[in-house]
């Protein structure tokens, strides 16, 4: 296995054990019966396909793919396709349940799935990995759907996969069906936004908490780990908003300038060097002294369990914004809450990807194609009023922000399974 691949299936394991861990504890609180706990355990369809491939040598070979469908009661499932070495069903199972909270506590009206094919998509040449992709769609077209459940990219799969399996499904249906995927680019019924839209939705959730915290003036500093799509994104808007981002990361290193940094400049830099270190006029500092630096907010939007019992309590910023999945373990979390640091967690700060995924969905169902002021004016909407909902809950419980929003996407689930009378 490589390093990459390692760090992805760590990463989401992490992920996983803590979103369970903290389930359990809501369940006992939300003194669940056994029909509902039963109901929740329970994935509605999982299943796994065999499928065949034709290689470039002109052998052909067969390969694995799973799909699960968790939870469907609050609209159709929504959940990416991957292509990992290291898929397994149940592994997917557990990413499936956290898209249902994730839709859940957004308020948007999706289920949660996920799926994937077990290959190395590096071992594939172009051609190799466009038969796989249409291989697999073959295999589940009869499960998959606008109205049944609505893949997307996720690990090792990006818009071009997104155009192939949009192209096998309409050849399979004979006819034009763009609301089957998400991530398409813009020529084949896209959205637009759609790039940045994880960055600036969580960017959205903090402006409000800033307001609830009573620091909407401009904070003194900025420090963002992690300087991929959503950490470069995250960077770039907060420097156009007029807020001094301080320190950046890349696996790579880090860099700190007390005056704040040019995130043009720093953007072109890490372009032409591969990394943001050694950037001119600023300092070149480890990632422990990045999460520890003296700033108003901290964004981890890289690794999981970045933020731990260890180092938790070096953090000085009041507000701290998961945009990467799982940066915080639990016991941190609690450290946090003690030391009275706000942190908005992953599954309300980074939902705003599966929000505009949702847009995507519904232009494509009304054939409409939405201006870009539009898609970004409905995203706040919706992440600001998701944002109220949990801290409105968290405020009234005195409790965790994770642990209200967790609570918050079980109760929606339940109720619809209720008013559906499964309940």
């Amino acid at each position: 296995m490589s390093k990459k691949h390692e760090r992805i299936h760590v990463d989401e394991t992490v992920l996983c054990k803590l979103c369970l861990s903290e389930l359990g504890e809501i369940y006992a609180d939300l003194e669940l019966t056994s029909d509902e706990l039963d109901l929740l355990d329970m994935p509605r369809r999982s299943f796994t396909v065999h499928f065949p491939a034709r290689m470039d040598s002109g052998k052909t070979k067969m390969f694995v793919g799973h799909r699960v469908q968790y939870n469907d009661a609050r609209g159709p499932s929504k959940g990416g396709i991957r292509f990992h070495p290291d898929l397994t069903i149940d592994h997917v199972k557990d990413l499936s349940f956290l898209m249902v909270l994730k839709c859940s506590v957004a308020n948007i009206p999706f289920g949660g799935s996920k799926g994937g094919v077990v290959v190395n998509p590096k071992e594939l040449s172009r051609n190799e990995l466009e038969q796989v992709t249409r291989g697999y769609i073959r295999a589940i077209a009869d499960y998959i759907g606008p109205f049944k459940d609505i893949p997307a990219p996720d690990v090792y799969t990006d818009e071009k996969i997104m155009v192939w399996i949009l192209d096998e499904y309409e050849r399979i249906k004979g006819m034009h069906v763009p609301a089957v995927v998400t991530g398409k680019p813009l020529e084949l019924a896209g959205s637009r936004a759609r790039s940045y839209s994880t960055s600036l939705g969580g960017i959205y959730v903090l402006e409000e908490a800033l307001k609830k915290a009573g620091l909407s003036e401009l904070p003194k500093g900025v420090a963002v780990q992690g300087f991929g799509n959503v950490g470069e994104n995250a960077a770039r808007i907060l420097h156009e908003k007029g807020y001094k981002v301080i320190a950046v990361s890349d696996s790579k290193g880090g860099i700190l300038s007390r005056a704040g940094l040019n995130i043009p400049g720093l953007m072109a830099h890490k372009a032409k060097t591969g990394s943001v270190a050694d950037f001119p006029g600023a300092a070149n500092i480890t990632n422990e002294e990045l999460l520890a630096c003296d700033c108003d907010i901290l964004v981890p939007a890289a690794l999981a369990d970045q933020l731990n019992e260890e180092n938790a309590r070096d953090v000085r910023a009041k507000i701290v914004l998961e945009l990467a999945n799982a940066p915080t373990t639990i016991g941190a979390d609690e450290i946090f809450f003690e030391k009275k640091i706000m942190l908005i967690p992953d599954v309300l700060a980074n939902a705003g990807g599966v929000v505009v995924s949702y847009f995507e969905w519904s232009q494509n169902l009304n054939s409409e194609y939405w201006e870009e002021d539009k898609v970004v004016r409905r995203l706040k909407n919706v992440m600001i009023s998701a944002f109220n909902d949990v801290y409105g809950l968290c405020h009234e419980e005195k409790c965790r922000m994770r642990r209200a929003a967790y609570q918050i996407g079980v109760k929606r689930v339940l109720q619809a399974e209720r008013l559906r009378g499964n309940l």
